[in-house]
């Protein structure tokens, strides 16, 4: 009588993979995560699941639609969409046990119903830097975070990324200075600005403000330049104090990523950069791979004046920024930036017995182990073709053959199964 089996497979929009490709990812993690930590973040950690009235205490529009929410009981419970929400209540929650400035690293999953499509998914990790402070917060920090990715995506060799840059209180103080009402729809179609073409936009900008503010806005938009350029012309509008402000804080903005030796090649100012959460104040980004912009951006973050109003009396500004790191292994995998990532196997060993010399072959582990490097013993019956082809397929570079010639000896005999070159040393000098 046959079994029924059910056939093993997951849902849409959830990445797994294959251990090869787990390490590198692993690797680009670590990578990032050493940058956050020599540069004096800090590590924190949240649960996945939020009570969800204190997740979604400020969320609305498109990011509630999109909240994983249930109940237990008579609990109403939410998974974290992102993890700046769950770090402003961590931060209200442990207010006085936390030193200001706080800066904060994150590396986590978190979930989102995204409408299933190619490189979304509902399920994906995001490593963050935060920083916030009690009333007050330099926007040199705005710079500092966005430096703090450069660092990480030199760190990786990640090639031709651009951070997008703008602030939201220009476009908040031309509302303000054309009395624009509908300021929500208006802010969504300029973000999708990029996704549209340019007639399409036109029409749908009129038809919400009017033709007349419309050519205000995209004569605004369609200031372009070095950044040195464009600051020059926003400036020459006098518009209002919201303006004026914005406009200052990404002056300021590039002055300190300069100080900060952000390359000029790194950054573009972008007016057209909104960003859909609904908690952005200020200073906004995103990032593009040049050339393969079509993907959307891996990177993005933003300031916020008091995310953790709705938690506590304490006003806390912050800003940060956010890895979008499963997405970015997918866009990664699609250029054909992972099958040439350049994953250190230089410490990988693997230790192959011929023959009754098990005893030997613990001594090499253990001096292996010993000196940090990456090691294990065959321990199954197999020919040494299969064995070392075992080796190959898991790309472990350095096979360790021990025979009876090499325990006789105290000899070790290492192939680089990259080169092909062997040598021999003496036991001792392992």
């Amino acid at each position: 009588m046959s079994k029924n089996f059910i056939k093993p497979s997951i849902l849409p929009g959830f990445m797994e993979l294959l251990p090869n490709e787990q390490r590198i990812f692993d690797d680009i993690a670590t990578k990032i995560l050493k940058v956050y930590e020599k540069n004096g973040c800090y590590p924190i950690d949240t649960p996945v699941i939020e009570k969800a009235d204190v997740l979604l205490v400020k969320s609305g529009g498109e990011t509630e639609k999109q909240v994983y929410a249930f109940q237990k009981g008579k609990n109403d419970l939410a998974l974290r969409f992102d993890l700046t929400v769950p770090f402003a209540r961590y931060v209200a929650q442990h207010i006085n046990e936390l030193e200001f400035p706080f800066k904060r690293y994150q590396l986590g999953k978190v979930y989102r119903g995204e409408r299933n499509q190619r490189g979304r998914y509902r399920e994906f990790y995001q490593l963050d830097i935060d920083v916030i402070n009690k009333d007050k917060l330099s926007v040199d920090n705005d710079a500092w975070v966005i430096s703090l990715a450069s660092q990480a995506f030199k760190e990786i060799k990640l090639p031709n990324y651009k951070f997008q840059i703008s602030n939201r209180k220009i476009l908040s103080g031309i509302f303000e200075y054309l009395q624009i009402e509908n300021t929500f729809e208006t802010m969504n179609l300029i973000d999708k600005y990029d996704k549209m073409p340019t007639n399409e936009f036109q029409a749908e900008l009129e038809k919400l403000i009017g033709e007349e503010k419309s050519n205000f806005i995209n004569k605004i938009m369609s200031i372009n330049g070095s950044s040195a350029q464009i600051i020059n012309q926003l400036k020459g509008f006098d518009i209002n104090e919201t303006y004026a402000e914005g406009v200052n804080e990404i002056a300021r903005v590039v002055k300190m990523l300069e100080i900060l030796k952000v390359e000029e090649k790194e950054y573009d100012i972008n007016l057209k950069i909104i960003r859909g959460l609904d908690y952005y104040t200020g200073t906004v980004f995103e990032t593009k791979l040049i050339g393969n912009e079509s993907y959307g951006s891996i990177c993005s973050g933003g300031r916020y004046d008091n995310l953790a109003e709705n938690y506590t009396d304490t006003v806390l500004p912050g800003v940060g920024i956010s890895i979008g790191l499963t997405r970015l292994f997918f866009v990664l995998q699609e250029i054909g930036f992972i099958e040439i990532y350049n994953l250190n196997r230089s410490d990988d060993f693997i230790i192959l017995p011929l023959g009754d010399t098990m005893d030997y072959c613990s001594i090499i582990l253990d001096k292996l182990l010993a000196n940090g490097s990456r090691a294990s013993i065959y321990f199954d019956d197999a020919s040494l073709k299969k064995k070392l082809k075992y080796a190959n397929n898991l790309k472990i570079q350095n096979v360790i053959i021990v025979g009876e010639e090499e325990v006789k000896n105290k000899i070790v005999k290492i192939k680089d199964m990259v080169s092909g070159e062997e040598k021999i040393i003496k036991i001792d000098d392992l």
